[in-house]
């Protein structure tokens, strides 16, 4: 029997971080992609992402070839984004053509041949070994042309022309009315067609990018949502599409012995996820703590994500009950990032903690409380950026530490929040704060845990100089 080879399908890394994950490998090498959206959505942008780091990262040549910006405008534009647009260039591995049609002049000769473009653009292809290009915007290069015959059989011959060239190229156009472009024949002769959207909801800005085809690959379909940064533009996957990550056996303790008692096992599982809960005042914080300062022990990076307490106030407060984490500051064991729900959206703030995540690289991330990020989106959204964390930690083996704030008034099984999450937690604490004869009285009770037996009875406990102490059972 002969052997029957699968064939292939080759593709080019698009040098936009987490657009890959999407379109199962990047762009289809060799081929015309169209991304097309409105004014302001980011097209230059990402086509100018695609050839820096198609040089800086896999060493691929690229020319960029702009019917709108002249050089120097293009190379000042995305200088801020750490582009250095000039040192590539001076080191012959990119090359800027700027490039202009005069609609004026194809009036008056009645002419328009795209034989010139093709000579001038091939040059630049091969004086520099090219692999990537771009085209931006292709409504300009066709501005003057008002014979659809004539220019949709020229769109079609620059199409045919980069494919037999071999090299993979990005071509930016404005949306149309009823259509994607503004031609409307571009989308369909284009192997892949990505659209990029830019709206404000609620007075926040959201940026959004949908696949609307990919000949010969699997693709995510859904819109995602993407930002533009000082380093350029992310995309971020809604969720994994399999829960296939392993899990671990090891257990890790809570930070507190005797908490870690009420556990069968003595603790957490390694790489779980732990929902605290509770009305203001329960001890949610110090108990988050807690499982911060039990990472540190074991010499593992801890990132702690506040919403509510400076980095100076949270170690103030913790040294008050005993709790030390300055020297664990010090010694880059510990990292707390803080800062305020409404400084930015939802996927802003998914993105700064995905990046201090690579960055810091940490075995344990807390984040008090999530129930702020209610103010800055529904609870559909707010679940589906939970969802995509937990995936992401769950597939990096991260302990993950999630606090609630819950009304006491309400029921806290019926808390939005709380039930954006609830029941993806492995573990459930639910703490209270509630008034017995003359005094308050805090207490803690383990609503699951996932994979171990735990005690089911609710325990009292104090907060004093030295912490917390959960008090013997009332005979």
């Amino acid at each position: 029997m002969k052997n029957h080879k699968k064939n292939i399908f080759l593709k080019t890394p698009s040098g936009i971080s987490g657009l890959d994950e999407i379109t199962d490998g990047g762009f289809p090498k060799g081929r015309p992609i169209l991304i097309c959206g409105s004014a302001g959505c980011g097209k230059t942008l990402f086509a100018t992402q695609f050839i820096v780091k198609g040089i800086t990262d896999f060493n691929e040549a690229g020319v960029f070839m702009s019917f709108e910006e002249t050089s120097k405008d293009l190379a000042q534009n995305v200088s801020s984004l750490g582009f250095d647009l000039n040192k590539l260039i001076t080191e012959d591995k990119l090359r800027i053509d700027h490039v202009r049609v005069e609609r004026s002049e194809i009036e008056e000769t009645g002419e328009y041949d795209l034989e010139g473009l093709f000579i001038r653009l091939g040059h630049a292809i091969d004086s520099i070994g090219a692999k990537r290009v771009v085209l931006d915007t292709i409504e300009s290069l066709f501005a003057g042309i008002n014979n659809i015959g004539l220019l949709r059989a020229e769109i079609r011959r620059l199409f045919q022309w980069l494919r037999d060239k071999g090299v993979t190229t990005v071509i930016t156009g404005e949306r149309g009315e009823s259509t994607l472009t503004r031609q409307g024949l571009e989308e369909y002769i284009s192997d892949c067609v990505i659209l990029l959207d830019f709206r404000v909801i609620d007075q926040i800005a959201t940026r959004r990018l949908r696949i609307v085809k990919y000949r010969g690959s699997t693709h995510g379909t859904n819109e995602y949502p993407f930002l533009i940064d000082a380093n350029g533009i992310s995309v971020m996957p809604i969720t994994s599409l399999k829960l296939d990550y392993k899990s671990a056996n090891e257990i890790i303790s809570t930070g507190l012995p005797s908490l870690d008692a009420f556990f069968q096992k003595g603790g957490y599982y390694r790489g779980g996820s732990t929902l605290v809960t509770g009305s203001a005042g329960t001890a949610k914080t110090i108990l988050s703590t807690y499982f911060a300062l039990s990472g540190c022990k074991r010499k593992e990076r801890v990132l702690y994500f506040s919403f509510e307490e400076s980095p100076d106030q949270l170690v103030r407060n913790m040294q008050s009950i005993g709790i030390k984490l300055q020297p664990y500051i010090k010694s880059n064991l510990l990292l707390i990032h803080a800062s305020r729900p409404t400084l930015q959206g939802l996927e802003m703030h998914l993105l700064v903690l995905l990046r201090l995540m690579n960055e810091f690289k940490p075995k344990t991330i807390i984040i008090d409380p999530i129930s702020s990020l209610i103010t800055i989106g529904s609870t559909s959204e707010v679940r589906a950026m939970l969802v995509r964390l937990m995936d992401i930690f769950k597939v990096n083996q991260i302990n993950a530490l999630f606090t609630s704030l819950t009304n006491p008034k309400e029921n806290e099984y019926n808390d939005p929040t709380v039930d954006a999450i609830s029941s993806l937690a492995d573990t459930w604490i639910n703490l209270k704060n509630e008034k017995r004869d003359t005094e308050r009285v805090r207490s803690l009770l383990i609503v699951k845990s996932r994979g171990m037996s735990h005690r089911n009875n609710e325990c009292d406990f104090m907060i004093n100089d030295k912490g917390i102490q959960l008090l013997p059972k009332n005979k």
